[in-house]
């Protein structure tokens, strides 16, 4: 965990995570966008490599071939972090980052 309970954007954490069609939370990892007032907003991550999104290797420092859902977005409290795992490097950040503008983007069109 950070000092202090601060989260950076681009840290990937294990989180306890509420789904929509499931009753209770599942730990999954998570990217964290970005924290205000202990809220953080999340990008989550499967193991599906089938899905959409933007590919997290091994050798980028996922345990394994994962993909960043962009299209499932959340907020979670500190508290459900249990850990930080790893940091996306500078150029991943951006890629997910450009990512997210362009399909917020895509609804003003």
């Amino acid at each position: 965990m950070r000092l202090g309970n601060v989260f950076k954007s681009g840290d990937v954490v294990l989180a306890e995570v509420q789904f929509t069609d499931t009753p209770g939370t599942k730990t999954r990892p998570c990217v964290v966008l970005f924290e205000e007032l202990g809220n953080i907003i999340v990008a989550g991550i499967t193991s599906n490599i089938e899905m959409k999104g933007i590919p997290l290797t091994k050798k980028e420092g996922a345990i394994k071939d994962s993909v960043i859902k962009i299209n499932y977005i959340f907020t979670i409290s500190s508290q459900a972090i249990k850990k930080v795992l790893f940091q996306l490097s500078t150029e991943k950040k951006r890629i997910v980052f450009t990512e997210l503008i362009r399909r917020l983007n895509a609804f003003n069109q």
